[in-house]
């Protein structure tokens, strides 16, 4: 195999004597040199072992005669950015490690490159990274975390959290034990937010091992994954296999009807549009919901099931929810093993995967036809909803696989109108909410103030038995992969672009409908009028104008400043 590099060796000396300082020998840098990045950190659990795989992998590509060289950009984790401005940056990683890896991946002309993280912001950087520098690459997942105490998972918080803010509501006991049992492992949070649903889907486009995604973090099988890509990354670099050969428009459509499937988080509405444009291919959220009226929801995943990840990596993971649909995939498309995604999923069934870690699931006394439904068993079909209407007339996003049935449709409900999720929270957490309302949060969208997550308010709205079930929220922010309930998020145009939701006042009425695919505001100060009438009144509103932004700085002055529309993925222009 020529080594890329070696035009540039040969240029300029300083080249290899700059590695071999490093600790490099002479026959080390005559071979194919691998880039392996990861977020290895201290940041949270999704991050704190992947130097683990990461050595793996070393091993794999020094076995297949390569050098392998580790380089870091660690990422950031949402869960410790609640309740505080942190919280605007998580979105903006994305950019920015996507960014590091191009300038890391760029300085040497690499044969390949392995990246492995595994939570919601670095994966779509990793794959939006991996699209945009098209050199032979294979992500590496983290896995997923274990299950807390009777099969709960991190986001227990929520209700932990809501009951501190309440007098006599909660014991110091409860606090501490929650603290010592709701991350029990390394790896993604247990339920399908958006750190797992993005180790889906990076599985689903063809960018990872088949079977990669959602291990539990502490099994053997997760390092033996990290030494194959290891071997693997050398075939693609020999053979010339690129991502533009993978990532391609019937790779795109493959991995929506999986996220429909299986009830992934609203997240990868931003995440897929935004890696995709990377590989220079448009992703309309219309095909979001084309897609979803049409798939089957087979997976029964918290939370929009009853399972955790790790039953559902038990129960054959992506390549059992690949195998129910495969009459709706296209089986065609290359993947990082050099083969077809019908190839990939027949050498399994010939090596037993299916079948072998079905005993494991046994453990917990469930049957793969209890987390991954037979087609035939589905009880609807899709998981998300694209809403549009004189509320949101580029559209917005609904995950209705956790809506119950009677939240679905809702019609002149009374909204309450907030400039910022910390106002909405504390009216939730006082009970200054009734019954029946329509929360409005809003100037929370990427040029807003960096689309944070309105998880707090979602989980105070589903942890409060006096509202749960009859108050629904609506912003141009966005939600955790968590969410649950009536939760309407990433409404374009946005508050800070100048969009209707700017201009909702106290008292106006809402209406929405998954049916219908439709959100509007339908009465103007708590009196019913009809959809083009609301749309004048608050044409009128806009001339008086937004509400300024504060004075930024810095990264997040650039994200903000440049941040495209949510529905175009919320990448930089």
């Amino acid at each position: 195999m020529q080594q890329k590099s070696a035009p540039q060796r040969k240029f300029w000396a300083q080249f290899d004597a700059l590695e071999m300082g490093t600790g490099w020998d002479d026959t080390d840098i005559v071979k194919p040199q691998i880039m392996i990045e990861s977020v290895y950190g201290d940041s949270h659990p999704g991050s704190a072992h992947l130097n683990q795989l990461v050595e793996q992998a070393v091993y794999g590509v020094y076995e297949k005669g390569g050098k392998p060289a580790k380089y870091y950009a660690t990422d950031i984790c949402d869960g410790c950015t609640e309740g505080h401005d942190g919280m605007n940056f998580v979105l903006a990683s994305r950019e920015g490690i996507a960014n590091m890896v191009e300038l890391h991946g760029s300085a040497v002309p690499w044969d390949g490159m392995i990246l492995s993280s595994s939570c919601d912001k670095s994966i779509p950087a990793h794959l939006k990274a991996i699209a945009r520098m098209d050199i032979p690459a294979i992500f590496m997942p983290g896995g997923s975390m274990r299950p807390g105490p009777n099969m709960t998972t991190s986001i227990v918080a929520g209700d932990i959290s809501l009951r501190e803010k309440r007098d006599g509501a909660i014991t110091e006991q409860e606090i501490r034990d929650y603290k010592l049992t709701g991350c029990p492992s390394v790896g993604a949070c247990a339920f399908l937010g958006t750190a797992s649903t993005m180790q889906c889907l990076a599985e689903a486009l063809g960018m990872t091992l088949p079977g990669a995604a959602l291990v539990p973090a502490t099994m053997r099988d997760i390092l033996q994954y990290a030494r194959y890509a290891g071997r693997k990354i050398m075939e693609l670099a020999e053979n010339g296999i690129t991502p533009s050969q993978i990532l391609t428009e019937s790779a795109f459509r493959n991995a929506i009807i999986i996220h429909s499937a299986m009830g992934g988080s609203t997240n990868a509405t931003l995440h897929l549009p935004s890696i995709a444009r990377e590989a220079g291919i448009e992703l309309p959220i219309e095909l979001f919901d084309e897609i979803n009226h049409k798939v089957p929801h087979i997976g029964n995943v918290y939370p929009s099931g009853t399972q955790l990840t790790e039953a559902f990596w038990f129960a054959g993971g992506i390549p059992m929810v690949q195998w129910r649909l495969r009459d709706m995939l296209d089986l065609d498309v290359m993947t990082v093993t050099g083969k077809t995604l019908g190839e990939n999923l027949e050498d399994l069934h010939k090596d037993n995967w299916f079948e072998r870690n079905l005993g494991y699931l046994h453990n917990y006394g469930l049957e793969r036809d209890q987390v991954i439904f037979p087609v035939e068993k589905a009880h609807e079909k899709g998981s998300i909803a694209i809403l549009k209407g004189n509320l949101a007339p580029e559209g917005s996003v609904l995950k209705y696989a956790a809506c119950a049935e009677d939240q679905r449709e809702v019609i002149n409900a009374k909204a309450r109108v907030f400039n910022c999720e910390e106002d909405a929270y504390d009216a939730v957490a006082k009970k200054r909410i009734e019954p029946g309302e329509v929360i409005i949060i809003r100037y929370e969208g990427p040029r807003g103030c960096g689309m944070p997550e309105m998880v707090a308010t979602t989980e105070a709205i589903c942890c409060d038995e006096r509202i749960n079930g009859s108050v629904a929220l609506i912003t141009d922010g966005r939600f955790s992969g968590a969410t649950r309930g009536a939760a309407i998020g990433h409404v374009s145009p946005e508050a800070a672009a100048g969009g209707p939701i700017a201009f909702i006042e106290e008292g106006d009425l809402i209406s929405y409908s998954v049916k219908d695919r439709t959100i509007n505001v339908t009465g103007i100060h708590g009196v019913p009028c009809s959809i083009e009438e609301a749309a004048k009144v608050l044409g009128e509103r806009s001339k008086k104008g937004i509400i300024p932004r504060e004075p930024r700085k810095g990264f997040y002055k650039m994200y903000t400043t440049h941040a495209r529309s949510a529905m175009q993925g919320g990448g930089l222009e």
